[in-house]
């Protein structure tokens, strides 16, 4: 049933047709007969720092997109989720809660779930490392610019960049007293923002200070049948940054901004996409919703046709609460007119708290916390160079952070039942005849106990202690007026010491004693035999028929040695090692990682005129390797390696003056070495190295102004994405279970041993959409003398996807278009914007990029909620 996923794409093909064949020498016909300059077009010049340097964007040999704080607020953009649907090859989504959060560049993204990852995407906040992928969800407000650069940043931006980089930078405190705001935002659902923001001049020219602070509120876009409607995926967001900005001298300055931002929200919820009430194609076949309708449960089950219907039902609301803070200073020293000295220090905190009802039910089963805290320190040093011919950067960096997590999955009132139930009375047999036995010797035979009682925590503490320093250098270098190459290399070398503790603790503080391991004698390997449930049961069995039939004689050595069989039933939890490894005892972890790599970039660019220039690149990333903070089994490996990338772009940047026209585009080849993937199993993550990856690819943007008051921007992204080799991923679950057709990656079947494993070569990764293409049009207007006003519309196309990384069949989401639109008014006297908005505004229903086998319920998939049609007001006053 696979196919490959590099096929022809009519629309990609057209696109690139329409660039491509613009050839360098017809551009410079072009050029020769351009009477009009970018200045005296339309077209803006777009001031950017991806080389960490100000430059043109249009001189900047890469694939980016840049938006001005100014034109984010017009588009109220207030987080990375809602800039996601504006760039073309970024991704962003949640899963289980607000503080694990993903993004992803052309493809290639890292989950948050585990913290023992690192991000694939760089981000920075004013030239600041935020290590923590979850720390970047929170409003983006008072922003100067935001700058998506795709592909690999090894070199200037060093490791955890193998896809890209998301740069923000702020706005600075002024002297001038005229860049102060005040901005009010109401909207459905209950939304309410305010953020605001002043410089204040303490010496003029000399010393001044910026305040700004927000806060978030909106009601929850879905209902719990049972604890309230529009209670889930609710805001609640606060955060406030101070900053002082000292320049004694035209050549000297120093900035120290101290931030913090947090989040309380309860979130996120996931409603049933696939039941497992009974199977799709097997008549007869029953799951975990059917008997979970029935009591002592008496859960509320949904149909697949009410997923939509924005309804979930949970035995408590999920928490999810986020605190981020941090000091940094900046300080840019001019040494002459050809030497700039740049130092950053940074010192960020970053502390996440989540318990969800990780059954997602509201029969009291099971449930998970993630107490988490992260703390590091970064130091950059660069010397800059600009000269005629030849500009240069020479760097250090030092980054250090501590790693803190306590977890724990612990049962509730109801999982012995819900345990037994999964039986359907297979082993009820065994049960009554050990009790009854026990009954008949007057209890010298112990009775059973709980298989799996409530209680009872699967906890570990992971700690970690990480150290990287890396220098870098990067050049420019003049070859002819027109033609430049640019060089650079970057050596990181890092190390890590990690511990990971697990513990199995009941209610009252002691420890179960696991069973079903092996069985045998452990200083004896050829006695030693897999210890499954099923296994142990049939010995059991054995011995009870026999004690029945009169041929074991009980008060015999012999029959003292074959009641050890009993034992197990007869010690509280012995059912718990039957779930798999969330509920398994495992060893503990203790590991030194030091890994040292080299990154780096060449790029030849050909500046044809000021309107045109062309580049070919190759760019290197990587990000580190690490240990796997979850239980796993113990046939996994916790240790996992660095995953590299290396990328072939060619690119194009393209003005056409006399036309307003401007055209960016570029294509890309990337291969990943040894890609980190997670995902998870149902009963666990299946977190490795999973292989090789491959992506290829090709985006598009232009901007167009066809008459003097209409502007016009479109953006296409095609990523054709596979493993090319993945041998060890996870199989089909929900499709299998309700057809009973194996997934034909799974090469042994059979039936008494199977691989749990299943070859994924060829398959698509989960929840990257093969296409995006987003089609913008602005009409400006005058209302009035001092009022100027424009209304735009802004539909998107994304491409259908695979929702997880086993490509289940179940596992789909179809193409889908949005289409947002705003009014925007500005009354010039009173410097006030107000804005009238409105997302999604057809209500379009999709998942949000990602799926889930439900724990322990073979055969059921949740899915996250994408959000319903949102519409506002905001009103925005400058003094």
């Amino acid at each position: 049933m696979k196919t490959s996923q590099f096929k022809r794409n009519k629309i990609a093909l057209a696109v690139m047709a329409s660039v491509y064949l613009t050839s360098p020498s017809i551009i410079a016909q072009q050029a020769q007969s351009a009477q009009q300059t970018v200045d005296e077009s339309f077209l803006e010049r777009i001031t950017v720092t991806a080389q960490k340097r100000v430059q043109n964007q249009q001189e900047v040999p890469i694939a980016m997109t840049a938006f001005s704080g100014e034109e984010m607020a017009e588009a109220v953009i207030k987080d990375l989720f809602d800039l996601q649907k504006s760039v073309p090859g970024l991704g962003a989504f949640q899963a289980q809660n607000a503080t694990q959060s993903s993004f992803s560049i052309r493809g290639v993204g890292t989950s948050s779930q585990n913290y023992g990852l690192e991000s694939s995407v760089g981000l920075y906040v004013d030239g600041v490392y935020r290590a923590r992928q979850n720390s970047m969800i929170n409003n983006l407000i008072d922003v100067e610019g935001i700058e998506v650069l795709r592909g690999p940043q090894g070199t200037l931006f060093g490791k955890n960049t193998p896809s890209g980089a998301v740069l923000v930078r702020t706005v600075k405190p002024s002297h001038d007293g005229d860049d102060g705001f005040v901005e009010l935002t109401a909207g459905n659902f209950g939304l309410l923002n305010v953020a605001g923001a002043m410089s204040l001049s303490a010496i003029d020219d000399i010393l001044a200070f910026r305040v700004t602070g927000f806060t978030s509120q909106r009601d929850g876009i879905v209902d719990d049948v049972n604890l309230g409607d529009n209670i889930l995926n609710d805001r609640d967001r606060w955060g406030a940054r101070l900053q002082m900005l000292f320049t004694p001298s035209d050549s000297f300055e120093l900035r120290i901004i101290a931030d913090q931002g947090e989040i309380d929200e309860i979130c996120c919820a996931a409603p049933t996409q696939v039941s497992n009430f009974q199977a799709r194609e097997i008549p007869g076949k029953l799951g975990s919703d059917a008997f979970l309708s029935q009591p002592p449960f008496n859960a509320t089950v949904f149909r697949d046709d009410q997923f939509y219907d924005r309804q979930v039902a949970v035995s408590f609301l999920p928490e999810s609460q986020m605190t981020d803070k941090g000091l940094s200073a900046e300080i840019n020293w001019d040494l002459n007119d050809q030497y700039t000295l740049t130092a950053i220090s940074a010192y960020r905190s970053f502390e996440a708290y989540d318990n969800i009802d990780s059954d997602f039910t509201d029969a009291d089963l099971f449930g998970t916390i993630n107490d988490a805290e992260q703390d590091s320190f970064s130091q950059e040093l660069r010397l800059t160079y600009s000269g005629d011919s030849l500009d240069y950067i020479i760097g250090f960096y030092y980054f250090t952070q501590d790693i803190d997590l306590n977890y724990s999955l612990y049962t509730d009132d109801l999982f012995n039942t819900f345990f037994m139930a999964n039986f359907q009375g297979a082993l009820d047999p065994l049960l009554n005849g050990i009790d009854q036995l026990s009954t008949a010797t007057g209890g010298l035979i112990a009775p059973t106990s709980q298989a799996a009682p409530g209680g009872v925590g699967f906890d570990h503490v992971a700690t970690q202690e990480h150290e990287s320093y890396a220098v870098f250098t990067q050049f420019d270098f003049s070859l002819t007026d027109k033609l430049t190459l640019t060089a650079g290399v970057r050596y990181t070398d890092e190390s890590k010491d990690l511990s990971t503790v697990f513990s199995e603790n009941f209610s009252d503080g002691s420890s179960f004693v696991p069973f079903f391991n092996s069985i045998g004698d452990p200083n004896d390997p050829a006695t030693i035999v897999p210890g499954t449930l099923i296994y142990g049961a049939g010995v059991a069995g054995a011995i009870l028929q026999g004690i029945g039939a009169g041929q074991i004689d009980i008060t015999s050595p012999q029959g003292q040695a074959a009641l050890q069989a009993f034992v197990p039933f007869q010690t509280p939890g012995w059912g718990f090692q039957a779930l798999g490894p969330t509920t398994s005892t495992r060893e503990d972890i203790i590991e030194t990682l030091d890994d040292d790599q080299f990154t780096g970039t060449v790029k030849l660019s050909y500046q044809f005129d000021k309107y045109s220039m062309a580049y070919v690149s190759y760019g290197t990333g990587y990000k580190s390797g690490g240990t796997n903070t979850d239980r796993i089994a113990p046939g996994f490996d916790p240790i996992f390696e660095a995953e590299t990338s290396e990328s072939i772009e060619i690119g194009l940047k393209k003005d056409f003056a006399n036309q307003d026209l401007r055209i960016n585009a570029a294509a890309h080849y990337t291969t990943v070495d040894d890609f980190q993937a997670n995902t998870f199993t149902g009963n666990g993550f299946n977190l490795q190295n999973a292989g090789d990856y491959e992506i290829s690819g090709f985006e598009l943007e232009a901007t167009w102004y066809p008459t003097e008051t209409i502007e016009v921007n479109f953006a296409y992204a095609l990523v054709n994405s596979e493993y090319k080799s993945f041998e060890r991923g996870n199989c089909w679950n929900a499709f299998t279970w309700h057809t009973g057709i194996v997934d034909p990656g799974q090469e042994n079947t059979d039936p008494a041993n199977p691989n749990p494993f299943c070859n994924r070569t060829g398959d698509r990764p989960g929840g990257e959409p093969e296409d995006f293409a987003i089609l913008s049009i602005k009409k400006e207007f005058n209302l009035a003398d001092g009022i100027y006003s424009y209304i735009q519309a802004d539909y998107s196309h994304t491409g259908d996807m695979v929702l997880d990384a086993s490509n289940d069949p179940y596992a789909e989401q179809d193409a889908y278009n949005l289409l947002n639109a705003r009014i925007f008014v500005k009354f010039e006297e009173l410097d006030l914007d107000v804005i009238l908005w409105g997302r999604n505004i057809l209500d379009e229903e999709y998942i949000n990029r990602t799926n889930f086998n439900v724990p322990i319920q073979d055969g059921k998939l949740n899915a996250y909620v994408s959000e319903p049609a949102t519409y506002g007001i905001t009103l925005k006053k400058r003094f």
